[in-house]
């Protein structure tokens, strides 16, 4: 039991160290860092090619990797991203902050190349020293990752209580302004927080990279297990979060001395401990009535704040033409590419239409849901279940399919509705790892990685007419998401995403509006994950991974995630995009799709409305500008009248 404890208390420190850097830049500047498994992954990538690469000696390459470059990436991303995010609304922090997340790995896998199955070293010289106090067994990276949590915490006690520096630090969590108006730079003492944060993840991705493995899922895995103690913490309180990390840790690894190590049960159960951590803090938050968003810097703060800053601009699309006209391209591509092209564009429109549920949850309902790709996993598996299992029609299965996971979607948005917007992704995000662990991997739907047969309806087997099957399918469901954006379902859904409270004294029924856009988007999902079985002739459960699902919200508002004809062009672009740098580029740039994605993503912190919706007001503003130029070439000017001109 010892020797479980001590494990336990080893992969607790490596969460207490996550859970730490994300509580002091949550407090500080408002930001959750949802890109900081991207930012442990960078940090130990480096180390791992300073050190085993480059055949640096172990503690220069740790002080290099750990103490400079570490830092240094802190800075560089809080003067690209996070200094504009203070004051953002919750949708762009957590969009921006994803984007980065899947933006940052490929582009370091493109610098310093990729890794498979690498085993990473820690910080203990190699052989590992191991130790065997009272019969445990101990390890020397783990007793460095004892030492690594016991210096962030008593350096972090002290310099927050007791130096001038953690004075600054306090003032600026409070209020921005004011700290301002104190003579201190809020410039710099950001800078100096998110150096230290981005310190803290490196050294939390190379004390977890020897048992977790060097790879982005290990890390990103990381994140999310220390995302249980943060929300413990209600995003504020470091005490607890460390508590409830070592805690967690300790449960997850005593856990395993009652459970069969060969059992399916097991590899379920163990990664799931986290998450159902998380769950338990939320439910318990959500009933206490301690979910909501917690505001950015105080009232003086908001006050000064510039126009525009706090919600991302809702732009309502007008028009057919565009729309009409991308159909009209999409559904020509069919007609003239060969078959291989032309089934990725089947794919790609077959997951278009699993991102117009985005386009209604996110776009629409201004609800910020990270387990849409859950609920096409679900319909893709229950369709492929009916169709090979029962001899159902496949239309007919997926139909069916869809409908009834419409009640997953219904359940969880009248227990996320009290939540406000951050605790809202955490409980989905939450739900999709749960899914994924409990459900998708069970070997009625896993089946040692190949899925479960889906076959496609018998005059629908060629990939040409299966691409115009799911064109002409996303093209009734977009049709049907226009008509409730003009209807007046759809004006409360508007009305709702604005202002709760107004819409309350309007006499609208928040619940029933929330309610209805979750059950139209689960169906929306779930519908598009049973066209993507379609398209791959098989239900395979990696395929809807959660973490996949925040690279397809990255595509989705890189586009616009409110534009109905977004969803489709993110869609063919995510599944045709890098089959075209893969043909006609070097390999290694095969990533440089994802990683313009992510980018885009990112983007979203200067231009909300996503490129689509840019372009189209740019294109606007353009046509009005010639519109004025001929009106003012054509009118005669009054005689001694001074010509009219333009000061530049």
């Amino acid at each position: 039991m010892l020797s479980y404890v001590v494990a336990g208390l080893a992969l607790g420190a490596v969460y207490a160290i996550a859970a730490a850097s994300l509580v002091v830049t949550h407090v500080s500047s408002g930001v959750f860092n949802f890109a900081f498994g991207a930012m442990a992954f960078t940090v130990a990538r480096f180390y791992y090619f300073l050190y085993v690469g480059q055949g640096w000696p172990l503690p220069l390459a740790a002080v290099v990797a750990i103490g400079l470059f570490g830092p240094l990436l802190g800075v560089l991303l809080y003067l690209v991203l996070f200094r504009h995010l203070r004051l953002r609304s919750p949708l762009v922090k957590i969009v921006a902050t994803i984007g980065l997340s899947v933006a940052l790995p490929p582009l370091v896998d493109l610098v310093l190349g990729r890794l498979v199955n690498a085993t990473a070293p820690g910080l203990a010289p190699q052989p590992v020293a191991v130790y065997r106090p009272f019969g445990a067994v101990v390890d020397m990276n783990q007793l460095i990752t004892y030492a690594g949590l016991a210096v962030v915490l008593v350096a972090g006690t002290v310099l927050l209580r007791f130096t001038d520096l953690g004075l600054k630090v306090r003032a600026l969590v409070d209020s921005e302004a004011l700290t301002a108006m104190s003579g201190v730079s809020p410039t710099r003492v950001s800078l100096g927080v998110w150096a230290v944060s981005s310190l803290l993840a490196g050294l939390a991705g190379v004390l977890v990279a020897p048992t977790a493995g060097l790879s982005v899922d290990g890390m990103t895995f990381l994140m999310a297990a220390a995302f249980a103690a943060v929300v413990a913490a209600r995003l504020r309180s470091l005490p607890t979060a460390v508590a409830a990390a070592l805690a967690m840790g300790v449960v997850t690894s005593v856990i395993q001395r009652y459970l069969d190590p060969q059992s399916a049960l097991s590899a379920q159960i163990v990664p799931s401990v986290p998450f159902l951590f998380m769950l338990v803090f939320l439910l318990a938050h959500a009933v206490r009535g301690r979910a909501g968003d917690a505001s950015a810097g105080g009232v003086l703060d908001r006050a000064v704040r510039a126009e525009g800053t706090g919600a991302p601009a809702v732009t309502t699309p007008s028009g057919f033409l565009a729309p009409l006209a991308t159909l009209a391209v999409v559904g020509c591509l069919p007609l003239v590419l060969d078959d291989f092209w032309t089934g990725l564009t089947a794919t790609g429109i077959a997951l278009a239409t699993a991102l117009l549920s985005g386009t209604l949850v996110t776009g629409e309902g201004g609800m910020i849901w990270l387990c849409q790709i859950t609920f096409a996993g679900f319909g893709a598996l229950f369709a492929a279940d009916l169709t090979t299992d029962s001899g159902w029609p496949p239309l007919a299965a997926v139909l069916v399919s869809a409908v009834c996971v419409v009640p997953v979607g219904v359940v969880l948005g009248l227990l996320t509705i009290r939540l406000g917007n951050l605790y809202v992704a955490l409980v989905t995000l939450t739900f999709g790892l749960l899914a994924q662990n409990l459900v998708f991997l069970r070997d009625r739907f896993y089946r040692s990685g190949q899925g479960i047969f889906m076959p496609r309806p018998a005059w629908a087997l060629d990939n040409r007419t299966f691409a115009l099957l799911a064109l002409a399918v996303f093209a009734v469901l977009g049709l049907f998401v226009v008509n409730l954006r003009r209807s007046t379902a759809g004006l409360a859904v508007t009305a709702v995403r604005w202002s709760e409270a107004g819409s309350r004294t309007l006499g609208l029924g928040v619940v029933p509006v929330k309610v209805l856009v979750s059950a139209v988007a689960t169906f929306v999902a779930a519908v598009g994950g049973g066209l993507l079985a379609l398209a791959y002739q098989s239900a395979l459960p990696d395929s809807f991974n959660p973490f996949t699902g925040l690279v397809w919200l990255a595509v989705l508002v890189t586009v616009g995630a409110r534009p109905v004809v977004g969803a489709l062009v993110a869609g063919v672009a995510f599944a045709v995009l890098p089959s075209v740098f893969q043909t006609y580029l070097p390999t290694r740039w095969a990533e440089v799709p994802v990683v313009l994605f992510g980018f885009g993503a990112v983007m979203l912190a200067r231009n909300p409305e996503g490129i689509t919706a840019m372009h189209a007001r740019q294109l606007r503003e353009l046509g009005r500008w010639r519109q004025t130029r001929r009106a003012r070439a054509g009118e005669p000017s009054a005689p001694g009248a001074e010509p009219e001109g333009e000061l530049v």
